[in-house]
Parts: C-alpha cells; structure tokens; sequence
C-alpha cells in the first residue's frame, strides 16, 4: 500500500501544479482511496503506534464525528446559499476546533 500512497500522493500533486480542478483531484483520491482500501490501510499503520494509536483509530472511526462533520456541510452549504460566506469560515474553524478538542480530550481521557 505504500507505493500507491506514494503513487496518489504524487498524482495529485502533479495534477494540481498542472491546474486541474481541486474537486477533480479530490474526487479521484477519495474514489482510489475507497476502492483499494488504502485509508483502511492507513488507519492500521496509525493503529501500529503504541497506546495512543488504537485510541486515535477509534476516535477517527467514531460516528459521532462523522455526523457533526456532516451536520457542519449541510449548514455551511445552506448558508452560503443565502449569502453568509464569511459567517461560514467562522463556523467551519469552530466545527474543526471542536472535533479536534473531542479529540484530544478523548486520548487524554482515556490514557488518564
């Protein structure tokens, strides 16, 4: 798997120094991804590292995060709809903010 992490990792940055559409680009990793199970793969080499590793697999894996991170496009793409661009990168910085302190508070907890 690590050629091909190497091989995506390339091909994407050739495409976007070649000006091809970041959506194209992302779209062609995900799909990639997905279908050869590459990001199974790399949450296993994260999983590897010992003690914080499995914790950070199963925060990444949870469902909780994946449904506040969808909740977080569906109401950035309703607000940019009606105009509020700026109010959107204000709410997505504090989206990320708060997963990543669900995150970091998850490991602590659990290695305390």
């Amino acid at each position: 798997m690590l050629p091909l992490w190497g091989a995506i990792g390339g091909l994407a940055w050739f495409a976007l120094r070649h000006n091809v559409d970041q959506s194209v680009v992302a779209g062609s990793v995900v799909a990639i991804g997905l279908i050869s199970n590459a990001f199974a793969w790399l949450l296993g080499v994260i999983a590897l590292v010992p003690v914080i590793g499995p914790i950070i697999v199963k925060v990444l894996s949870a469902g909780f995060i994946w449904l506040l991170n969808a909740l977080g496009y569906l109401v950035s793409y309703i607000a940019i709809r009606r105009g509020y661009s700026k109010d959107v990168l204000t709410y997505r910085g504090l989206t990320v903010a708060l997963i990543i302190g669900i995150v970091i508070g998850f490991v602590i907890g659990r290695l305390v």
